[in-house]
């Protein structure tokens, strides 16, 4: 191959489906706090990241669903952390 010959890229593949579980990033569930009020079974959780940017960090974040701790859930934002309980002095 020449020096000054260019190389074509490859095209590129399509990915089907949702493209926000492309930059989701692991997070080991620590412990269960809280069962939030409602029908559905949403829970605060907290985790470890364990892989991107935040790596090691510790959060809350709420999740639908059965849950325990040492399970892995995929995380598509690491910046934002749940509020805490509502039930506190107004």
């Amino acid at each position: 191959m020449a020096k000054n010959q260019k190389v074509k890229d490859a095209p590129k593949e399509k990915v089907k489906g949702d493209s926000k579980l492309l930059t989701a990033y692991p997070a080991e569930v620590i412990e269960r706090l809280e069962r939030q009020s409602g029908k559905q079974a949403v829970y605060m959780v907290r985790c470890k990241i364990l892989d991107g940017r935040d790596a090691g960090k510790i959060m809350r974040r709420l999740v639908y669903g059965p849950t325990r701790p040492g399970d892995i859930i995929m995380l598509t934002q690491t910046e934002i952390e749940a509020g805490g309980s509502r039930g506190g002095r107004r």
